[in-house]
């Protein structure tokens, strides 16, 4: 494909999504690439740019911890179309540097979210309708496994009854194995089983991958945290936000933990953004979905390098 086809196919889904966004009252918002903040996360590693005299700044994995910021700013409905950055990332659906499509909802749900997403994918791909299924619904179908009982040697036994293999190292790592256990089941029995015929919104998730989730007010059993899979690709991520400051606080504490265990450095933690959860910060629903992605599945084609007229290899 030629440039001129994918820019136009580009701006093409672009205003479609601006068109459903502007309707429902959202303001478009722009946030910086680079921040003296990065919001720690267990398996996503930031790209540090150090500056001649000044503090390092990091390029922004996503724009999550500014635009909430705006939130507590009193911005109310948001959304960007966000150039992102994440080390150590690439192939056909993944790059170092690639776009997001971020928004944030104050006030609203996840039946609210499933709502807005029907629309997006009705706008971007021509789908009608949204399937909603619960992890435990989807483990237990396609792994046969529930997840929100089942102790690690169950978790294991349904990989190798799936015949996934995992390497030597994954088995030594036990502070989080069970973790990776779910993470494994998810991409390699249950991901590419969603979204067919139309999208799947896969819901109530293990509490240990809430993220930033608030747990459900009913019960504490599960995090209301959603993934969205279109043709077993996995579109979009958000949930129902947690906005207690400690919460907060102890959940990044936790990601750095992870990422020590792992082998990785620990993250600064991003006073500004704690600042900013408490009173100020509205409860909602915040998403983000992969715009490269979305375009790839708008064509057909089976690399997001085929929808875009640059990669991180040869810009």
């Amino acid at each position: 494909m030629t440039a001129r086809p994918i820019l136009e196919l580009r701006a093409s889904v672009r205003k479609r999504i601006r068109d459903v966004f502007d309707g429902l009252g959202f303001v478009e918002v722009d946030t910086p690439v680079l921040s003296r903040e990065v919001l720690p996360e267990a398996h996503i590693d930031p790209i540090a740019v150090p500056l001649t005299g000044e503090p390092t700044r990091f390029l922004q994995a996503s724009p999550e911890a500014l635009m909430k910021r705006l939130l507590a700013a009193g911005a109310g409905p948001i959304y960007q179309f966000a150039r992102s950055f994440r080390a150590g990332e690439r192939g056909r659906q993944h790059d170092v540097e690639f776009v997001l499509l971020e928004w944030y909802a104050p006030q609203t749900s996840l039946a609210d979210a499933a709502d807005l997403l029907d629309r997006l994918c009705g706008a971007a791909l021509g789908t009608q309708g949204i399937e909603r299924v619960s992890c435990r619904e989807a483990f237990l179908a396609h792994a046969g496994v529930d997840p929100l009982v089942a102790p690690f040697e169950e978790m294991r036994a349904a990989i190798g009854r799936a015949g996934i293999a995992v390497p030597a190292a994954w088995e030594a790592a036990a502070a989080d194995r069970w973790d990776r256990a779910f993470e494994i089941l998810l991409a390699e029995a249950v991901q590419p089983r969603l979204g067919h015929g139309r999208p799947t919104l896969l819901e109530a998730w293990p509490v240990s991958q809430a993220a930033f989730a608030r747990l459900d007010p009913d019960t504490g059993r599960t995090a209301r945290r959603f993934e969205l899979f279109v043709g077993g690709v996995e579109l979009a991520n958000g949930w129902e936000e947690e906005t207690r400051r400690e919460v907060v606080a102890a959940r990044i504490a936790a990601a750095n933990a992870a990422r020590v265990a792992d082998g990785r450095p620990a993250l600064p933690e991003p006073a500004r953004l704690l600042a900013a959860h408490g009173a100020a910060m509205p409860a909602g629903v915040g998403a983000a979905l992969g715009f490269d992605r979305l375009v790839m599945l708008a064509a057909g084609a089976a690399s997001i390098d085929a929808v875009r007229c640059f990669s991180s290899t040869d810009a």
